[in-house]
């Protein structure tokens, strides 16, 4: 099959989240499997000054917003370390802003009052990006058998397919387009992509969409319903996510919708790039080790993390890592809370990462209050991530809700145990730690259930008794998470078998 990835993100351009981990580790899997594949997002700031080459294409686009005529042109380059092509659409006003040292991302900047905001032109941004995306595709003569988009930033492509393109007034071309299949995959139901409506004007589109059943939602123009709606498939990132958000608890105002789709709607598990996330000859880890050898390179991963981070060597205390945004969802407030008990025991916390004012004070406060045993790092640091990942003991996830999650795969590959609330994806990758699952060995960390501190620590305490009291088992907890598969490789076989059920000889239309 041609496959197009649409996506606002890509590892090794772009990257906010597990949005790019995917888009820049999928299309290669797939690849693998026999499929052309070929990934499209918007030429952003960081784009243009980062390591690959890019190479201008004499393809200008013309696309409509609103009432008048935005320009723009492609360029070209490949996925790092492939030959898989990406296509970049230019236009500087929209997407050539973001900056680090003004504190300005792909999607939001920091206010003079420090707090974190929405660019106010993001809906024309991606309406802009949603209607380039088509109009590549005849400008290439590129004519992908299924579009595959992702989250609320692509969520108009398949309506513009449906209502614009498909009713192209070149008839050859409007076959073209008709041909084409769209997978909606919805990486965190959260971010939405809502609206003003009196922001509908800009999208070009007929007012009779403007209703419940199609492009509104309470009131606002939503793009990611509008994906939900118009995509011939939907999957999210997890198989207990696609449940959770079926329900109001979990489906921020859109479980509805999501019910009515259930029949089309899917649960894929994220995947691990094993050749970044290894063990051995790995150059971001300072030793090397391995799922039956891990002493002495885990160990030495151990050492140089309590050294870079400024906090004692203490090769049998435990050590807890986090990297995480920071943001509600992430549970923050769950680890400060518990926080208190294990480092008055003794143990040791590293933080990295980066968001919430609120939160960061919060850690502030923590470690005024063990300024020993506590590390902060309020930044995104690839190697320092990959560094805690292998020198932790136990990672920490509370999740409130967690679609997919790659931090608790990338623990379990290094054998760094994770704890996490047992929600979305880290219920299906994560198994217990339990008299049974000792038992046969398939316990691969330690979960909670309700998002409170009195059962995350009651799991944390479990695995303090292990680490403590019984060595050997633990060993064997962490061979078992070590030798996990999972692969991008399994997860694009489930990829495939989608898009095969809209392309296939009994394809869903």
């Amino acid at each position: 099959m041609r496959l197009l990835f649409a996506a606002a993100e890509v590892l090794g351009f772009a990257k906010t989240g597990g949005l790019a981990d995917v888009t820049g580790s999928l299309p290669p899997a797939l690849a693998e499997l026999g499929h052309e594949c070929a990934v499209i997002m918007p030429l952003y700031r960081c784009v243009r000054v980062g390591n690959q080459p890019l190479e201008p294409l004499d393809l200008p686009l013309e696309i409509p917003i609103g009432d008048r005529i935005a320009g723009g042109r492609l360029w070209r380059t490949t996925l790092p370390g492939t030959s898989i092509p990406v296509y970049l659409i230019e236009h500087q006003e929209y997407f050539e802003r973001d900056d680090p040292a003004f504190k300005r991302g792909l999607y939001t900047f920091t206010a003079s009052d420090r707090s974190l905001r929405d660019y106010p032109d993001n809906c024309e941004r991606y309406t802009y990006f949603c209607r380039a995306v088509l109009e590549a595709l005849h400008l290439l003569d590129f004519w992908p058998d299924v579009i595959h988009a992702h989250d609320w930033q692509t969520g108009l492509i398949p309506v513009y397919l449906s209502e614009v393109y498909h009713k192209h007034p070149d008839g050859a071309l409007r076959r073209r387009y008709q041909a084409i299949r769209a997978l909606f995959t919805i990486h965190n139901l959260a971010y939405q992509g809502s609206f003003p409506a009196d922001q509908y004007p800009l999208i070009g589109l007929d007012w009779r969409l403007f209703n419940y059943l199609q492009l509104e939602a309470y009131d606002r123009l939503n793009f990611l319903k509008a994906g939900i709606i118009f995509s011939n498939l939907i999957n999210t990132v997890s198989p207990t996510y696609a449940r959770e958000i079926q329900t109001p608890y979990f489906g921020w105002g859109l479980d509805s919708v999501l019910r009515e789709r259930r029949t089309r709607l899917f649960g894929i598990v994220n995947g691990v790039d094993y050749n970044v996330w290894k063990t051995t000859d790995n150059p971001r880890l300072p030793a090397s080790y391995s799922a039956d050898a891990v002493a002495p390179g885990k160990p030495l991963c151990k050492a140089a993390l309590q050294r870079q981070s400024n906090i004692e060597i203490e090769p049998r205390t435990p050590l807890f890592g986090v990297v995480a945004r920071l943001a509600e969802q992430k549970g923050i407030d769950l680890i400060v809370k518990v926080a208190n008990a294990f480092l008055q025991q003794g143990s040791q916390l590293v933080f990295l990462g980066d968001g919430d004012p609120v939160y960061k004070q919060m850690l502030f406060d923590l470690r005024a209050r063990f300024p020993a045993r506590v590390s902060l790092t309020f930044d995104f640091d690839e190697g320092l991530a990959h560094l805690i990942e292998a020198g932790a003991d136990m990672f920490l996830m509370p999740s409130l809700f967690e679609p997919s999650g790659l931090n608790q795969l990338y623990s379990m590959r290094y054998g760094t145990l994770p704890v996490v609330r047992a929600t979305g994806g880290l219920a299906d990758t994560v198994v217990d730690t339990n008299p049974a699952t000792l038992t046969n060995r398939t316990a691969t960390g330690f979960s909670f259930g309700m998002p409170a501190p009195e059962p995350f620590w009651a799991a944390i305490q479990r695995a303090l008794v292990l680490y403590w009291g019984e060595p050997t088992t633990w060993r064997q907890v962490m061979r078992t998470a070590m030798l996990a598969d999972w692969s991008w490789h399994r997860s694009a076989a489930d990829y495939e078998g989608l898009y095969l059920k809209m392309v296939g000889p009994a394809k869903l239309n």
